[in-house]
């Protein structure tokens, strides 16, 4: 079953109006807003759905790039390609908070605004949801696949930044002098049942089964308390 719509956490944002206004009218002008939800379609941008209580309506299809932590021009100003990484990879789309990290300092690296800083709100991730459709994506590709961090930026913009254009700071864990990460795209698929040298189950039928290379290798003893590995 394909999602489209995720939840949102809570948060007051302002909408730059010339995007309530289809680009035609509004210009340097804000509306106060809380975001409700997000849209994932292929090949877009998030369109995001913000309650604008003043108006007591609802607005959809707004992009990352209408939105401002305060109702001012940002400095320096990041059109949507700066703040969105790339578009959406599926239709399917998830909504979670990386806790581990999520009060730690956050750190991307744009197109063309070199590195700002920002703060973690949550990530969006797509996935291919529906076995019965044609995976016409990359969301489920190990060497395509990219998260969402959504991060607010010390500009006042927000961004959609996935994992290998950002860097994230602990005050404890994080030493002054921060390694340059030199890894690689994973292009594998792992998985721990095909292929392994083992041996199979299907004419097992115990509780603690086991294949017969174990039984041959390693005999199991049947007690009171379980079993005993010699």
């Amino acid at each position: 079953m394909s999602t489209l719509i995720t939840n949102l956490p809570t948060q007051k944002v302002w909408v730059r109006k010339e995007y309530l206004c289809d680009h035609k009218d509004g210009f340097g002008e804000f509306v106060e807003g809380m975001w409700v939800c997000a849209k994932s379609i292929p090949g877009r941008a998030f369109y995001f759905e913000t309650y604008l209580p003043q108006y007591g309506a609802m607005y959809d299809k707004l992009p990352i790039s209408a939105f401002v932590a305060e109702p001012k021009t940002p400095d320096p100003d990041l059109d949507l390609p700066n703040l969105q990484f790339w578009n959406c990879m599926d239709y399917n789309v998830t909504n979670i908070c990386k806790q581990i990290v999520a009060s730690m300092e956050w750190e991307v690296r744009t197109r063309h605004f070199g590195s700002l800083k920002g703060t973690y709100i949550c990530t969006l991730d797509n996935y291919h949801g529906d076995i019965d459709t044609i995976d016409s994506s990359c969301s489920e590709l190990p060497d395509e696949h990219k998260s969402f961090n959504l991060i607010e930026l010390e500009n006042g913009q927000f961004a959609l930044y996935p994992n290998n254009r950002c860097r994230i700071y602990d005050i404890s864990m994080t030493p002054n002098d921060v390694k340059t990460p030199d890894f690689k795209v994973s292009t594998e698929w792992y998985q721990v049942e095909n292929g392994v040298k083992w041996g199979r189950l299907g004419d097992c039928h115990d509780y603690f089964w086991t294949t017969p290379e174990e039984r041959e290798e390693y005999p199991m003893v049947n007690n009171d308390e379980g079993m005993e590995t010699p």
